[in-house]
């Protein structure tokens, strides 16, 4: 049983910042791949950052140099730091794990960009 949960989102101003949260009830937290995608109404999700056991990581070009993605594999959490904030970056977003070939996502978290 995978439970993935989100927090952290919420309504922000351009240019701002925001973490968002990602707590998994998985044993065998550490080996395992996490990512973050989001969706915006009427698009496909897209994956935005991840990162390996190992803490090797891959962006998105878009939010490459904004956002930032790490894990506390102690309390089984991976965060998204946002920065620069843009309209565009609103969303939902999703934390997934990578967990023996296949994703499991949270219910996901909404945030929004004003202009």
């Amino acid at each position: 049983q995978v439970q993935l949960v989100e927090s952290g989102g919420g309504l922000v101003q351009a240019g701002g910042s925001l973490r968002l949260s990602c707590t998994a009830s998985i044993s065998a937290f550490n080996i395992f791949g996490l990512e973050w995608y989001r969706q915006a109404p009427g698009t496909q999700r897209e994956l935005v950052a991840s990162i390996t056991s190992g803490s090797s990581t891959n962006y998105e070009d878009s939010v490459k140099g904004r956002f930032t993605i790490s894990r506390d594999n102690a309390k089984k959490t991976v965060y998204l730091q946002m920065t620069g904030l843009k309209p565009e970056d609103t969303a939902v977003y999703y934390c997934a794990v990578r967990r023996y070939g296949s994703l499991s996502w949270g219910q996901g978290t909404q945030v929004t960009v004003s202009s």
